[in-house]
């Protein structure tokens, strides 16, 4: 596994969002990090199937499963607010090494949770 902590820390080592996330994962065993880190790419693979159903990415399925994402990601790593999410969302085309890692589970998976994280944010601002 590559370790990007010094990269992290580079980014957002000013953010209360990294300040939580070395609070909250302080004592993380290296059997926790595994099922934490597998139960987010489980997160991914629930978006391929979703997106393999033929869902769009504002299908109430797939909006359901944005909300799991940001749910599970404040549960397990940081409070994971609208404008991080959306921040999240971007991150996971833009950057390859995201973009790979998500498209594992099919060609166009992390451009789909991007487009699912972009409608979900516009329904909770429209309601």
């Amino acid at each position: 596994m590559i370790n990007y902590e010094n990269e992290v820390f580079e980014r957002w080592g000013d953010t209360n969002a990294y300040k939580e996330h070395t609070a909250k994962t302080k004592n993380y065993t290296d059997e926790k990090w595994t099922d934490v880190n597998n139960g987010l790419m489980n997160i991914f693979a629930d978006f391929a199937e979703c997106k393999n159903k033929g869902n769009a990415p504002d299908s109430s399925d797939t909006l359901a499963m944005v909300s799991t994402l940001q749910k599970y990601i404040t549960l397990n790593f940081y409070t994971c607010t609208d404008d991080i999410l959306l921040g999240l969302g971007k991150m996971y085309v833009a950057d390859e090494r995201f973009k790979n890692n998500i498209d594992k589970y099919g060609e166009g998976n992390a451009e789909y949770v991007s487009k699912a994280i972009t409608c979900y944010l516009g329904v909770k601002q429209n309601v």
